[in-house]
Order: C-alpha cells, then structure tokens, then sequence
C-alpha cells in the first residue's frame, strides 16, 4: 500500500532524510521511532505531499504522491501542530472537509465527538492544543482514508483521550482496513498498536522489523562469570551496550541466538539468563537504533 524507495530530501546543505525505504502492507499500523531532529517529519511531509523528494520514489497504491490530487483524498494526515483556519468553528470546519474529502461523513465525525465532547460552536482558537488535536483526528478519520499518518497523534492528551484516540484507531483499521503511518515519542503505546516499526536517526534507517521479531532478536542477557570476565567480552560484536552492577553483568544484543548464550558459557559464564525488554527500553539501550542490524 505505502512504498518509499530509497528517498532523500535535503534543506540547503542539511540532509534530513537519506535513502530511506519503508514498505507498509494494507491493513496494517506501522512506527516510526526516532528522536527529535531524526527526520521523522520531514519523511511524513514527503509521504503526505508537502515536500517533494530530491531523490526516491513515494507512493501509495502504486501511484505517486506528488501532486497526485485522487491520490491526497485517500490520504488522512494529523500533523503535530495543526494550522486550521483561525476564524473557523468546529463545525463549519466539519462543512469544509465534507466538500473537500468524497468519503467524509459527518455521520462519523458526531459518532467520535460523543467520545471527545469537542463543542461545535468553539472557534478554533478557543481549543486547547490537546482539543485541537482530537478535533484534526476527528476530521481526518471522518473522511475514510485509505491511509492515515500520524504525526504524535497523543501530544497534548489526557490518559481518557489517549486511549480512545488508539482505540478508535484499531476500530478502523480493523474494519476498513486502513493503513497507517504513526510517529509518537510514547513508545509504550505504539508498542500495543504496531505490527512493525522503522527506527531512524539522523536521516537514515537503523532498524526495521515487526515488534515480535524486533523483541526476540533484542534481548538484555544478565551474565555471571565463574572467575574473571574474558578481557574483550564488552567489545564483542555481538553487543551493543554492556554494563556491570558487581559481579553481574548486563550485555544488551541486538543478535541474540542462543548460540551467544553457548559462546558466554564457553567463555566461562556460569549464569546466562535472556530478560525481554519492551520497545522503550530497545530504543534506550540502542541509543535511539544509531546501531544498524548490519553493523559488523
């Protein structure tokens, strides 16, 4: 449904994003995890049609984005600071998207607002950047797009919002079988909605994969030797951070097999034991993915 074939983007001489690839399947909720400043935005903004790509190929439904006007009505995007029109109240904003988008219906939108309580007769710039953003959510998801993109869709939001805005998220997915692109810093959250996530740092790609492979090949092993520790042991490729509290030591791998347990015991390991780790706690001890998959 979604291809991004090898897109770069530069500002003047800053590279954003570089030969960044991303393919996501119909029907499915993708991540995109990155700290600030990763590129993270300027890559949406290329998906959505804001920005056009120096380099690279966007898509949607094999067709190009790119001043592709069939192509942007099929597309939902809830940007992390939404520019309404000032003057607008709710509701003649629910008028302008019911003549722009074909699908929109204003149906739905009243079904999700006795969920949110947004009041139709508010001004926009009498809501709350938390009620503007249920308010862009609301639009968007009223006007049945084939794909949504997300950009920190829960900034601003209560607990209450938060989990209705994912839940009504999965509702649609599961039943239209939307498409969806999100970007949040909550990783706990996208780790309960993604069937796969891409991280990415400083413009390009360092990790790529569903959360169950992502989890089971990213593991903290918690190692106990019978003597001293083998002198190269932090530096094995295998590791990407290691730590010692005592005699235990903490080794974090992002190529755990248990051919590495076998190799710490025949280093002379006595106690080797995998503990899981959740999605922020992989994008910590990653530092942010910088350490690709392929590294040697």
């Amino acid at each position: 449904m979604i291809k991004i074939n090898h897109v770069s983007k530069s500002f003047g001489s800053f590279k954003a994003v570089e030969d960044v690839s991303i393919h996501i399947r119909p029907g499915t909720i993708h991540g995109l995890i990155g700290e600030n400043g990763a590129g993270k935005t300027t890559l949406i903004q290329c998906l959505v049609g804001i920005y056009k790509q120096d380099v690279g190929e966007v898509s949607i439904g094999n067709q190009s984005v790119w001043e592709n006007d069939q192509v942007k009505e099929q597309i939902g995007y809830v940007a992390d600071r939404n520019q309404f029109f000032k003057n607008y109240k709710v509701n003649e904003l629910v008028d302008f998207f019911e003549c722009m988008y074909p699908a929109f219906s204003r149906e739905d939108f009243v079904r999700y607002n006795k969920l949110f309580k947004i009041k139709e007769t508010s001004k926009v710039t009498q809501l709350s950047k938390g009620m503007q953003m249920r308010v862009s959510f609301m639009l968007h998801l009223s006007s049945n797009p084939k794909v949504m993109v997300l950009d920190e869709p829960t900034s601003g939001l209560d607990a209450i919002a938060k989990k209705q805005l994912l839940d009504l998220l999965i509702e649609a997915v599961d039943e239209k079988q939307m498409t969806v692109l999100i970007s949040s810093h909550h990783l706990t959250e996208l780790e309960k909605i993604c069937d796969e996530v891409t991280f990415i740092h400083e413009g390009h790609v360092s990790y790529q994969s569903t959360i169950e492979d992502l989890k089971s090949s990213i593991k903290k092993l918690q190692v106990v030797f019978e003597g001293d520790a083998p002198a190269v042991f932090e530096q094995w490729k295998e590791f990407v951070n290691v730590e010692r509290i005592g005699s235990v030591y903490y080794a974090i791998t992002d190529q755990y097999t248990l051919a590495l347990e076998q190799k710490l015991r025949d280093a002379g390991a006595r106690i080797v034991e995998p503990i899981g780790m959740n999605l922020e706690e992989i994008f910590i001890y990653t530092e942010g993915g910088r350490r690709g998959m392929n590294d040697e």
